[in-house]
């Protein structure tokens, strides 16, 4: 039945995305809702909210405030909370709510400005959308409101966009990537957003070049490129670690992750093969033509997935030999022989790569 889940439990939505890209960086995060997103993002969608806390406030909207269209009461709400906490920027995350009564972003923000002596940037998510669609947008609007600065370019450093733990489902994986590029290519890796806060997002001209580690970044990696002429290539540098030692070589082989990572242990499964094995790559989130034409995959050997049937259904008919998956995905397919490798998706079950 179209829309009927009996396995997996929903995916975070818009907002939680772009609250995950703006989380560690400083700033004071409004959620323009009544309440209950914020519970949802803090309870389940953001892993960090346990060991890290960040000022992730409610907007308190009441029926008459949307009525009514009250955003001066948002505004001196913002204006107050920024008196009482050291912030270095301020964000407006929608909901379905704005978007049902048609919020003008622009002005909520101008009238913010006029108010408090931070930057305000605001980030149109609707509730509709899945995480990683709050993602980009939000990550294009961090990039474009404080990377304005041309700084002379250093060799020795790279950037790495793209980094959630939605998208990456490894806390210490920033760590781990900053150490891997050290240790071999004696390289300083920045990690945007995930342990390198808002001054390394401002000096982003300076990097050598991006490396996108997810879809949702592919956006911002081409304004950057674009702005200041930064080179990006994608790819995901631990991909090495997600694979477990074993001979792929003839088998048909099916990886379900976020874009990047998926191909990313594709191109990892041939190279250790020699030879372009029959793999098929599927996701839960959006697709970008740019990483199949980057990783020079056919586009019939990536698929997106809607609905639990289209899984199901899937490994019913192909027949493979070895599943990359999430683990809880395992149990959708009771009658599969072959070997299921658990290739944890936080953004699927809520867990994280321990």
């Amino acid at each position: 039945m179209r829309g009927l889940r009996k396995y997996l439990t929903p995916f975070a939505p818009d907002q939680s995305g772009a609250v995950s890209v703006l989380y560690e960086l400083g700033g004071i995060l409004v959620i323009c809702d009544a309440g209950g997103c914020v519970g949802n993002v803090c309870g389940f969608d953001e892993p960090r909210w346990f060991s890290r806390k960040s000022a992730i406030f409610s907007a308190g909207l009441r029926d008459m405030d949307a009525i009514l269209g009250r955003d001066d009461r948002l505004v001196a709400k913002l204006a107050d909370a920024a008196q009482k906490v050291d912030a270095t920027f301020a964000a407006v995350i929608g909901t379905p709510v704005p978007a049902v009564i048609a919020t003008d972003y622009l002005a909520l923000k101008r009238m913010t400005e006029r108010k408090i002596n931070i930057p305000v940037l605001t980030v149109d998510t609707d509730g509709m959308e899945l995480y990683d669609k709050g993602e980009e947008k939000a990550f294009l609007e961090l990039f474009k409101t404080f990377a304005v600065q041309k700084y002379p370019v250093d060799e020795k450093r790279v950037g790495i966009l793209g980094m959630t733990p939605q998208d990456v489902s490894d806390l210490a994986a920033a760590d781990k990537i900053r150490d891997l590029f050290r240790q071999k290519q004696d390289m300083q890796a920045v990690c945007y957003c995930m342990g390198d806060g808002l001054e390394e997002v401002k000096k982003a001209s300076s990097v050598s070049k991006n490396i996108v580690v997810s879809p949702a970044a592919i956006a911002t990696a081409q304004y950057l490129e674009k702005t200041f002429g930064t080179p990006y290539e994608i790819d995901y540098p631990l991909v090495e670690e997600l694979i477990s030692e074993m001979d792929y070589s003839g088998k048909r082989v099916l990886i379900v992750q976020q874009q990047v990572i998926a191909n990313a242990v594709r191109k990892e499964i041939e190279k250790r093969t020699g030879e372009k094995e029959a793999i098929t790559t599927a996701t839960w989130f959006m697709r970008k033509e740019e990483i199949l034409t980057d990783l020079n995959v056919d586009a019939v050997d990536d698929i997106s997935l809607k609905e639990e049937d289209d899984f199901i259904s899937l490994v019913e008919k192909e027949g493979y030999d070895v599943i990359f998956a999430d683990p809880c995905m395992e149990r959708m397919i009771p009658g599969f022989e072959g070997v299921f490798i658990p290739l944890t998706h936080f953004a699927v079950s809520g867990k994280l790569n321990v």
